[in-house]
């Protein structure tokens, strides 16, 4: 799972990157070049894989409880 969690967060933050830049007209050549909705659309790819990518890595970091046993209470 944690694996699959860092392919989507990488690949979103990098589509993001790309939209961003053809929304803002620093990458020309698409239908997307200077268009102010994919720059949008851009920040909120990569506003979610980033965000993806740090849960993720923060999960993993977290130290997982012992088990207590406490038996049946006698």
């Amino acid at each position: 799972m944690k694996w699959t969690a860092y392919i989507i967060g990488t690949l979103l933050l990098l589509v993001g990157i790309v939209w961003m830049l053809q929304g803002a007209n620093l990458l020309p050549g698409s239908f997307m070049t200077g268009r102010p909705e994919w720059l949008v659309a851009g920040m909120v790819a990569t506003i979610s894989g980033i965000w993806l990518l740090v849960r993720t890595y923060k999960r993993q970091q977290t130290p997982v409880p012992p088990e207590t046993d406490f038996g049946d209470g006698q």
